[in-house]
């Protein structure tokens, strides 16, 4: 589980493609990572494998690589990066997995003095759960729906999170991961009547 606030910018420093997987090796603080523990790239919650020096590796199989942005990832590509939350932990964003529903695409953005203004596709499986003012979670990073249209969405990019993800460099045409808000599934599956099904 993660909280959609990025604790720093990653590197992709290799990925090795593995017939219906791949082997990501990704460069970013290692200090307290162990094999076994998740962590989000992008948003996509993976399991570390390995850790050598200031890298560690991750598997990605088929499903994860089809349903996401990282089979496009190229070495020296930045990646968000956020270690699992700890019960301890305060909750800064909202509750993610790191199980993305979807990708969607960016359709325009509109920069003023002090924050971007984003439109990204919004695929019709996963728009049913996005509502304005509810919380998104773009490559990772946890965002709050700003204007909402049948098949697009906008969020408001403040300064910290330019500076601190990738979003800040995203361009019009560029993919991005979507997941959206587990609650809304949950009160959906709850509504239908299909949860002890």
């Amino acid at each position: 589980m993660f909280t959609g606030i990025v604790a720093e910018l990653g590197e992709v420093a290799g990925i090795e493609y593995r017939g219906d997987a791949a082997r990501l090796t990704i460069r970013g603080s290692t200090d307290d990572v162990s094999p076994g523990e998740s962590i989000a790239v992008n948003g996509v919650c993976l399991t570390v494998t390995g850790i050598t020096g200031g890298t560690f590796n991750a598997d990605v199989m088929r499903e994860t690589l089809d349903r996401s942005g990282l089979g496009a990832l190229i070495p020296g590509a930045p990646v968000n990066l956020e270690r699992s939350v700890r019960l301890a932990d305060r909750l800064g964003g909202h509750l993610v997995q790191g199980h993305v529903d979807g990708t969607g695409t960016i359709i325009s953005r509109s920069p003023s003095a002090h924050w971007d203004q984003v439109r990204i596709s919004l695929p019709a499986a996963i728009a049913r759960y996005v509502v304005l003012k509810g919380s998104i979670a773009v490559d990772g990073v946890s965002l709050t729906v700003s204007a909402l249209g049948e098949d697009w969405f906008e969020v408001s990019l403040i300064p910290e999170t330019l500076k601190r993800t990738t979003l800040g460099t995203r361009q019009p045409g560029e993919t991005v991961n979507l997941e959206a808000d587990i609650i809304a599934k949950y009160v959906e599956r709850l509504h239908s009547g299909e949860a002890g099904q």
